[in-house]
């Protein structure tokens, strides 16, 4: 697969937890370059947005709650199959069956808090990527 973007995000326990470095580490070792990056408060409103796909769903007050409990920083990355490649540095959402090397594997400490979030689609990617960034913010 040829290059392709992808959009990521620390929650706000990996930057409470002082993570952020070790996530944009492993993501730019494994070759994922930066094209987008912030740090930011998301409002109830934008985090509405963002988790538009679970609303009514029994968890969905709790995600709005969390992701707007503090900073996060959200980035944009460009590299060769990069959806499939973040995912697989994440490992999986719930870090007791997430293997080790893997960031929610080796730093999470709960499903719910999880530290980091990544796109799961092309279509997913491009609407995250919409919602966080202004198309003038990312270097290309």
């Amino acid at each position: 697969m040829g290059i392709t973007f992808t959009f990521v995000m620390v929650k706000p326990d990996g930057v409470r937890r002082s993570l952020v470095g070790e996530v944009i580490s492993r993501l730019e070792r494994k070759g994922l370059r930066i094209v987008g990056l912030k740090q930011l408060v998301i409002s109830p409103e934008l985090a509405e947005r963002h988790y538009g796909e679970h609303k009514g769903k029994p968890f969905y007050s709790g995600l709005v709650k969390f992701i707007t409990s503090g900073p996060v920083v959200a980035m944009v990355l460009e590299g060769p199959d990069a959806i499939n490649q973040v995912r697989t540095l994440m490992g999986a959402t719930d870090p007791a069956k997430a293997p080790p090397g893997s960031m929610r594997g080796d730093l999470a400490t709960a499903i719910e808090e999880n530290i980091v979030h990544g796109s799961d689609s092309e279509a997913s990617a491009q609407r995250e990527i919409g919602l966080f960034f202004r198309p003038e913010e990312l270097l290309r």
